[in-house]
This record gives structure tokens, sequence and C-alpha cells, in this order.
């Protein structure tokens, strides 16, 4: 005599499970990955535009990591998207003040470091995307591109 499947099996339970186990896994992951995403803040490391104090105004930011030592920065900004302001930080720390919408800043070695260590920055040029978080903090709010010249 053959049986029939029953509607409710235990393959059908396992299969419910395992879907939800994976919807369950990559929400988790989503908020680890941005989780991992950085914080800046402006009141604790201080950044010079020319000669003065580099006080940020804008709700987003596009960041670019150069060195005009080794790049040249037109080149760089042809490459990158323009819809947001842009704050340019030289590793070389040349002071070149603002021109347009792009802020030229550079600090102190110590706080460049903080800077390269704090997001993962490998490679010049790179760029990624800041947004307001609180007043003079701001929290990344993209991946950290190398930018091809």
């Amino acid at each position: 005599m053959k049986r029939g499947r029953k509607l409710f099996s235990l393959n059908y339970l396992f299969a419910s499970f395992f879907g939800a186990l994976m919807i369950a896994g990559a929400f988790a992951y989503f908020n680890y990955r941005f989780s991992e995403y950085k914080f800046i803040d402006f009141n604790r490391w201080i950044y010079y535009e020319k000669s003065d104090i580099f006080i940020p105004k804008s709700e987003k930011y596009t960041v670019i990591i150069y060195s005009s030592n080794m790049q040249d920065i037109s080149k760089i900004l042809l490459k990158v998207n323009k819809i947001n302001p842009i704050i340019a930080i030289d590793l070389y720390q040349k002071r070149r003040g603002k021109k347009g919408s792009v802020v030229y800043i550079t600090s102190d070695i110590n706080t460049l470091l903080k800077l390269i260590q704090r997001f993962n920055v490998y490679e010049v040029p790179s760029a990624f995307i800041i947004k307001r978080f609180k007043k003079l903090l701001y929290k990344q709010d993209s991946i950290i591109e190398k930018i091809r010249i």
C-alpha cells in the first residue's frame, strides 16, 4: 500500500524554519556591517583650512583623502560625485583653503594618523560620505572607495 504525503510534513517545517533563519541572518549581517561605520568628531579632532579651524556646516560631505605630493587633486575631483560638498584632506599637509564647494583641510600628523586608522584607509586617493549625527559629530554613510585616476 502506497502512503501519500501528508500536507504538513517535517520537510515543510524545516524548510520554513531554514528560510526564516536565512532572513534573520541577512538582517543581522546588514546591521553588523552598518554598525562598523565610524564616527568623526570635529570637536575632538582639529582640522585647518588655510589659517582657520574647519567647522563643518553641511548635513553631508564627501570626504576625499589624498596626498598633494602624489596626486593632482583636479584629476581626483573629476572622478568624484559632486552631489555633496567635498572635504579634501591632504596628507601632505598643504593648506589651500576653500574653492567653490571644495574645502581643503589638513591637520597635524597625529590627527591624520588617527583618521587613517579609524576609517581603515589603505590607499590614497580614497573617498567616502559622512553625515551629521549630532552637532559636530559625523558618521560614515558609505563604504570607502579607492579613486582610480
